[in-house]
């Protein structure tokens, strides 16, 4: 016997679902796939500009591909600056196993190789959030090699420059030298920097979320390798130099020192050294004091290297002959109420006593007759209070105030080198008006064969007389005997000046020589200064002069200019005390 079961006793549940509702969900359904499916197809085909662009930005990167720097060369084609391959190290954390006995084993050897503690390396790879961390920048070839060796997961390299400066602390604030992104920072590394510098290239490729090139994408752009700088300056003549500047600042335990060597025919800058100085190639403890290339950016009041461009002023306008007799005595002078005095009395001199003396009386008396705005004119005509017109950071103008504004006592005291500034290349550079017949030339940084045009100041005559003034100097009952050299006539002038502080002056001198060499046909202009030398001695005569003699030596060997014959002087050991 059967029973039948009600399942429910609802009427709505038993009634059946109608027809048309069934299919209105399969169409909707239906719809939304081909809504969809046209949408990607937009997407896909049509407009997938924005989407493309969004997964380069997340995958591709263009890689740069650095440009080797050119090198800096001497006027002989040695290197002064080049570079060399330096991989850089680094990391991406998160794939470092640092709990893995065998790497925890390398990561120490990377250490040590690196120069690193562990702990310094283990604080860079324990943020695992990062996915990229540098480890080392530009380290030496043979290390990144051994690195590499050690195949640690994580741990890669990026090609990379670096500078060596081979001439080190001789010719560093004249070189320069760049930082860590091979740009330059100083120097001719900073004036030459585009030239140098050249083109870096690119490579565009596909990188994983750990940062590595899965593959390349595009064409490459090969780097454009910089130029070859070739220098006016002699890597030989800047070593000797400088050393020779070194001792002279120690001996003299004084503050710094500078020199400056000019070819006097082209007018190439053959040497320019300072001390205190630096190694650009180690730069850890680099200080203001070493950095300045006090040669171009320190300005001091020259002193007596002033007077043989009053003296030569004098001689053009023909005020004097160098027969004048000038009347020193008693060895003082009052100018508006100011006394101007020799260190001892001359006596009587002629216009060549007054150099040959360094006479500060004979040289206020042959100013007297000329006009403010005559020395003004000269003064400006050879540089002074004037930018040097060569391309070097940092060159300075000094100061050489309107002629207009000049009392009698500062027109008496410019004569002899006070009321003025200029740094020690300017005077360099005015001193080839002597030694290039009467005309001031351009100086170059760059190598130049022709020699210099130069813009005529004084006659051929007065430069000779001068000349011949300024090797009287070095002779016996000059100033600067010690400025002799064996084998070769010179001629310089002596500068001893005090040292400004506040609106006076202190105890401290900068101690000056600038001198030709050869006298009768020149070919070099060296400049030398002492400053603040606390040994007891301060006189130019004394300290730079004997730097001038033994760079004049060395450079003439150097250039294979043969020895003057004519003139074989004795070195005298006795010279007159200059006025300061």
């Amino acid at each position: 016997m059967s029973r039948s079961v009600l399942y429910t006793s609802s009427p709505l549940l038993a009634s059946k679902t109608p027809v048309w509702r069934s299919k209105f969900v399969v169409a909707a359904i239906a719809l939304g796939f081909v809504v969809l499916a046209a949408r990607s197809a937009y997407i896909q085909v049509i407009d997938n500009s924005f989407f493309l662009k969004q997964g380069e930005v997340r995958f591709a990167r263009t890689l740069p591909l650095p440009a080797y720097r050119g090198r800096i060369l001497d006027r002989n084609g040695q290197i002064l600056a080049s570079s060399v391959l330096a991989p850089s190290i680094w990391a991406v954390p998160e794939d470092v196993d640092r709990e893995d006995p065998a790497v925890r084993a390398k990561l120490q050897q990377i250490a040590g190789l690196l120069g690193m503690s562990q702990q310094d390396l283990d604080k860079k790879l324990k943020n695992d959030d990062k996915t990229f961390v540098w480890i080392k920048r530009q380290v030496d070839q043979p290390i990144a090699q051994a690195i590499a060796k050690l195949d640690v997961k994580g741990i890669y390299q990026r090609t990379d420059y670096k500078r060596q400066y081979p001439q080190a602390d001789a010719a560093a604030q004249l070189v320069g030298f760049t930082n860590i992104e091979d740009n330059g920072q100083d120097g001719i590394e900073l004036q030459f920097n585009k030239a140098l510098a050249g083109k870096p290239g690119s490579r565009r490729v596909i990188k994983d979320r750990f940062g590595r090139v899965v593959e390349d994408i595009g064409e490459q752009v090969a780097p454009i390798e910089g130029k070859d700088i070739q220098l006016s300056i002699d890597g030989q003549v800047q070593f000797f130099a400088y050393q020779k500047l070194r001792d002279a600042v120690v001996k003299a335990k004084a503050e710094s020192g500078s020199i400056v060597v000019i070819d006097a025919v082209t007018g190439d800058l053959l040497a320019m050294a300072n001390y205190p100085s630096f190694d650009p190639n180690h730069r850890k403890d680099l200080t203001g004091e070493q950095l300045r290339n006090r040669a171009m950016t320190d300005v001091g009041e020259p002193g007596s290297t002033m007077k043989p461009f009053t003296i030569a002023t004098a001689l053009q306008l023909g005020r004097v002959t160098p027969q004048t007799v000038i009347d020193t005595r008693p060895g003082r002078i009052t100018v508006t109420g100011a006394t101007i005095h020799d260190d001892s009395d001359f006596g009587v001199l002629t216009v060549q006593g007054v150099i040959q003396k360094s006479s500060n009386v004979g040289a206020t008396k042959i100013s007297q007759r000329l006009s403010a705005e005559e020395m003004w004119n000269t003064f400006t005509a050879i540089g002074f209070g004037q930018k040097p017109q060569i391309t070097f950071p940092g060159a300075v103008t000094g100061r050489v105030r309107p002629w207009r504004t000049w009392r009698p006592i500062e027109k008496a005291t410019m004569s002899y080198g006070y009321g003025l500034s200029a740094s020690l290349f300017q005077i360099a550079h005015a001193y080839t008006v002597f030694a290039h017949d009467g005309s001031i030339i351009p100086i170059s940084l760059l190598k130049t064969e022709a020699p210099a045009v130069g813009v005529p100041v004084f006659s051929p005559k007065v430069a000779l007389e001068v000349r011949q003034m300024l090797h009287m100097v070095t002779g016996p009952g000059g100033t600067a005997p010690l400025a002799q050299t064996v084998g070769y006539s010179v001629g310089g002038k002596t500068g001893t000046a005090r040292k400004q502080a506040g609106k006076g002056y202190s105890n401290k001198y900068r101690a000056w020589f600038t001198g030709i060499a050869p006298i009768d046909k020149p070919r070099i202009v060296v400049a030398v200064m002492i400053n603040a030398p606390s040994g007891g001695a301060y006189f130019g005569g004394l300290l730079a002069a004997p730097v001038f003699s033994q760079v004049v030596q060395q450079t003439l060997r150097i250039m294979n200019v043969p020895p003057d014959l004519a003139v074989k002087p004795g070195i005298v050991a006795q010279s007159v005390k200059e006025s300061s």
